[in-house]
C-alpha cells in the first residue's frame, strides 16, 4: 500500500520535497490512529492510506482561505485513513449491538457500585465470560475511529470541536443539542475524573498531551496493546454513562 502511495506522488504534479517535507505529519496521525486499531490491521496500509491524504491535501489546499496546510492536511489525511480502514473491515450492526451492551453494562454497575466496575462484574452481570467481554472492547476500538478527536477547522486555520464528538451515538446525537455545550463539556470532565486511574492517564496523555500509542506505552511502561486495552475501556464507560444520562434527561 506504502509502495503504491508513493508510486501514485511520483506520477503526480508535486514535488518530492513535499512529500519528504509531510510525510512525518503521516506517520504521527497514523501513530496516534493506532489507538483504536485491532491487532490484525498493518500499518504499512494505514500510512499509504494517509499518503493518499496527503497528496489529495496538497492537490486542493487553498491558501487564500487563510489555513495552515498542517491542519487542513491533517484532516485529509485523518479521514482517507478511516475511510480505507472502512473498507477493510468495518463493525457489523451485530457488534455494534454487543458494544453497547457492555458499554450499557458499565453504566449500570457504575451507577449501582458508585465506583468503576471490573471487567469481571460486568462479565458477571451480562452472564458471559471475561474473555467475551475483553472481545466486545476490541471490536470497539473501531468504533472510536470516527469520533473521539475529530476535528474541524474554524476561520483561523485552527483546530475546533470538543471530545464529545466520540461519546455521543450518531442515534442519540439529537438529544444532545439541546443540551449547552459548557453543561456538555462539564459532563464530560466529571465522567473522565471518575475514571479509574491508569484509564483516566491514557485519556489524559491521549486527548490533551496528544501522544501516540507507542509514546503512551513507553511512558507508563506498558504493552501498547494494554494500552490499547485501556482506552477502549475508557471509551466504553464513557459512552454508557452518557447514554445513562441522556436517558434519564427524556
Amino acid at each position: 500500500m506504502v509502495a503504491n502511495a508513493y508510486e501514485a506522488a511520483a506520477r503526480g504534479p508535486w514535488k518530492q520535497e513535499q512529500i519528504e517535507q509531510y510525510l512525518p505529519l503521516v506517520k504521527r496521525i497514523a501513530g496516534r490512529l493506532a489507538m483504536s486499531l485491532p491487532p490484525h490491521v498493518d500499518e504499512d496500509d494505514i500510512l499509504g492510506y494517509g499518503v493518499f491524504g496527503l497528496l489529495d491535501a496538497l492537490a486542493r489546499f487553498e491558501a487564500a482561505r487563510g489555513y495552515k496546510f498542517e491542519t487542513y492536511a491533517s484532516i485529509r489525511i485523518r479521514g482517507a485513513m478511516i475511510d480505507g480502514l472502512r473498507t477493510m473491515d468495518w463493525v457489523p450492526h451485530s457488534a455494534r449491538q454487543k458494544v453497547k451492551r457492555v458499554q450499557d453494562g458499565f453504566a449500570e454497575l457504575e451507577f449501582r457500585l458508585g465506583r468503576a466496575a471490573t471487567l469481571e462484574e460486568v462479565a458477571d452481570l451480562l452472564k458471559v465470560e471475561v474473555r467475551e467481554v475483553e472481545g466486545v472492547l476490541a471490536q470497539a476500538q473501531l468504533l472510536t475511529l470516527t469520533s473521539f478527536d475529530e476535528t474541524t477547522v474554524d476561520g483561523e486555520g485552527e483546530k475546533s470541536g470538543t471530545t464529545l464528538n466520540l461519546l455521543i451515538d450518531q442515534e442519540v446525537q439529537a438529544e444532545f443539542q439541546a443540551v449547552e455545550k459548557e453543561e456538555q463539556k462539564q459532563t464530560i470532565a466529571n465522567a473522565v475524573e471518575k475514571l479509574p486511574e491508569k484509564e483516566k492517564l491514557v485519556i489524559a496523555l491521549y486527548y490533551q498531551e496528544e501522544l501516540t500509542l507507542k509514546e503512551i506505552a513507553a511512558v507508563l511502561k506498558l504493552s501498547e496493546s494494554r494500552i490499547s486495552q485501556l482506552h477502549s475501556q475508557a471509551i466504553s464507560r464513557l459512552r454508557g454513562k452518557l447514554n445513562r444520562q441522556k436517558k434519564d434527561l427524556l
